[in-house]
């Protein structure tokens, strides 16, 4: 028997960093997936094969390359890690072959690590015949987003679990939002990789030095994702899109945006987009720009002028599913 399993990428409309001081977030998923494929081996081994080009054999704390060189293990490492989190969750030591797809850009802000994290989680459990709860989903996948990221917020697994759009706040969880509006965004991927967990210390470090600056910029972005929900239920897109403007400046002053991102944020503007920011760490990455339906392909050719490479998403509503393959 094998199992496999798929769960969404995802934006983050408003609130990245300021989650992890305790306020809250709004994410939405995305139609851009990782699946994970498992099948048991007659060994202990996990082999790890991914289309990122990279693949390689896990035998206890050994590892031996494929593809990818050194690099392999780096990049391989959080789907052992959120597959042995499973199997002992489980009680179970098993070898497994592990296939990874993706349509996720890796490193750029859209999830990928949270997704795949996810999936690797859903499709054991499911290939050993348990039924995990999404609660679970996302703890066992939390291991692994902390070998990425040093200190998660726990955003990405959550939004990949569930999918549709949550609000996140550390500490209390995720609350669903049903929202019926249509919300058309275009992302704008600058091609620049960056690490999450050192934009974090970053951001920690410039806190630390300047507390009563910081604490009131703290403050008015957990206003700002608050009233960023409140039009988004009422289907304001106009407002959504001013706080989006906003949400970018406050990122801005807290150092995580960069010439690439700023640049793609204006391209989006002059294309007609109703709002436009980075998303997810910054550094590089990507932004996200919320269009109107007659003007999303005028927004990404503008984009794509300013040196990005556009992608036109759009919300969806289910969340990580796994399956039997016989």
């Amino acid at each position: 028997m094998k199992a496999a399993a798929s769960a969404p990428g995802k934006v983050i409309l408003t609130g990245e960093h300021f989650v992890v001081y305790g306020e809250p977030a709004l994410v939405m998923a995305i139609n851009r997936y990782v699946q994970v494929n498992v099948e048991e081996r007659s060994d202990s081994a996990i082999y790890i094969s991914t289309s990122l080009g990279a693949s390689g054999l896990f035998e206890g704390n050994e590892f031996r390359p494929e593809r990818g060189g050194t690099e392999a293990r780096k990049i391989l490492e959080p789907i052992r890690i959120s597959a042995e989190a499973t199997l002992k969750s489980l009680g179970e030591r098993r070898g497994l072959n592990i296939d990874v797809a993706s349509t996720i850009p890796v490193a750029v802000g859209l999830g990928s690590s949270g997704a795949s994290a996810v999936s690797t989680v859903a499709a054991v459990g499911r290939l050993l015949g348990a039924d995990l709860t999404r609660e679970s989903i996302i703890n066992l996948s939390t291991e692994a987003e902390r070998y990425i990221h040093i200190n998660p917020s726990g955003i990405d697994q959550s939004i990949s679990t569930y999918g549709g759009v949550l609000s996140y706040k550390r500490g209390e969880g995720v609350s669903l939002l049903k929202i019926e509006s249509v919300i058309p965004l275009v992302i704008g991927n600058t091609g620049v990789s960056r690490s999450t967990g050192r934009l974090v210390d970053n951001v920690r470090s410039r806190m630390e030095r300047l507390p009563d600056v910081m604490r009131p910029l703290i403050s008015v972005a957990g206003k700002l994702t608050t009233q960023a929900i409140d039009a988004l239920r009422r289907g304001d897109m106009d407002e959504l899109g001013m706080l989006m403007d906003i949400n970018h400046g406050l990122l801005t002053t807290l150092g995580v945006s960069s010439e690439a991102l700023d640049r793609l944020v204006y391209a989006a503007k002059r294309g007609g987009a109703l709002g436009a920011k980075l998303t997810g760490a910054g550094g590089g990455g990507c932004i996200v720009a919320l269009s109107r339906l007659d003007l999303k392909e005028a927004v990404a050719q503008l984009i794509y002028e300013a040196g990005g490479i556009p992608i036109i998403v759009e919300k969806v509503d289910r969340g990580v599913r796994s399956w039997t393959v016989r």
